[in-house]
């Protein structure tokens, strides 16, 4: 009987991995090619705000910001850690580091895996504190 729980709960996991799959796949943003118009906002450490409004035919955030000499980074397993921002560099002895919002929510993605799209705003924001 122990056999046959196992394999259904095998079965049941696969399925649930295809199925997360397909979803992921479907859901996803896809880069956005052609010219297209971005807002990126900048919150410095003294909550000084400035914004930039690009054109631009880059498909990726991080491309834009490279492209424009707004933000530089070292590169790492998870894509490009941004390290400063608009000449202000995060302080690691203050735990500081450059957060990535577009429209406010908080992204799970490196700027140079954040795909773009006419019209949308992007944030970077430094924050104190792991």
């Amino acid at each position: 009987m122990d056999k046959k729980k196992t394999a259904l709960a095998g079965r049941a996991l696969l399925l649930l991995c295809v199925l997360a799959a397909i979803l992921f796949f479907h859901f996803r943003t896809e880069p956005l090619s052609g010219r297209k118009e971005i807002t990126v906002v900048v919150v410095h450490g003294n909550l000084e705000e400035k914004t930039f409004v690009y054109e631009t035919e880059s498909e990726f955030l991080g491309e834009v910001l490279a492209e424009h000499d707004l933000a530089q980074g070292t590169e790492g397993p998870y894509g490009v850690f941004i390290t400063t921002v608009d000449g202000e560099t995060a302080d690691e002895t203050k735990q500081q580091w450059w957060c990535i919002t577009k429209e406010g929510e908080m992204l799970n993605t490196s700027a140079d895996q954040t795909p773009v799209q006419n019209q949308e705003q992007y944030e970077l924001t430094l924050k104190e504190g792991y």
